[in-house]
């Protein structure tokens, strides 16, 4: 068979395996990528419902060099995001921050903006679910580290204190969340825990 552009199509009968050499400590996989598609098996199997943010941007410029190729060439944060996630589990409002380092020590705190914390302390205000997942990929551990006691070092941090949450105090306060393969990262079953 021809092609319009001249090329011919080759046909093969023999079957190409694809290897998967990923291991499994080192999935060379981002936490919102887990995140993204442990949600959306939440959703496919009606657990929960809920999603990344969105990040409102105002595009200021884009380059046309082809009709069908448009380039962003200058574009700008409209407004300060909040948290990363949010939606409903078991009638409950549920709203968290994911972040990772590779800081095989502590979690920094500077990676948390005062307008996000503003925004974990209202939806406690409100008696929502609030949260960060931390991920250490140093150690290639993902942990549920509740808003309230986030706030607590927070609060200690602009009163002089700590600028980072050790990660001693992390395990020994959060919940460690094992890594699964359809639902990588099962923050919910950790939310059972601590919130059900």
């Amino acid at each position: 068979m021809n092609y319009p552009n001249g090329q011919q199509k080759v046909t093969t009968n023999h079957v190409v395996q694809k290897q998967d050499n990923r291991m499994f400590s080192n999935r060379g996989m981002s936490l919102e990528d887990d995140i993204n598609a442990t949600n959306e098996f939440y959703l496919e199997t009606n657990q929960a419902v809920i999603h990344k943010k969105p990040t409102p941007v105002q595009i200021v410029n884009v380059h046309y060099p082809k009709r069908s190729a448009a380039v962003i060439t200058e574009a700008y944060f409209k407004q300060a995001s909040t948290t990363d996630y949010n939606g409903i589990y078991k009638g409950k409002y549920i709203d968290f921050e994911a972040k990772e380092t590779k800081n095989k020590t502590s979690f920094p705190l500077a990676n948390i903006h005062e307008h996000q914390i503003n925004h974990m302390q209202k939806v406690i205000d409100q008696q929502g679910i609030c949260f960060m997942l931390i991920r250490f990929t140093a150690h290639d551990e993902t942990y549920l580290l509740d808003a309230k006691a986030l706030l607590t070092f927070w609060n200690l941090k602009q009163d002089g204190g700590k600028k980072s949450i050790p990660y001693d105090m992390i395990r020994n306060q959060s919940q460690l969340i094992p890594f699964h393969y359809q639902k990588r990262v099962d923050y919910l079953a950790a939310v059972d825990k601590l919130y059900f």
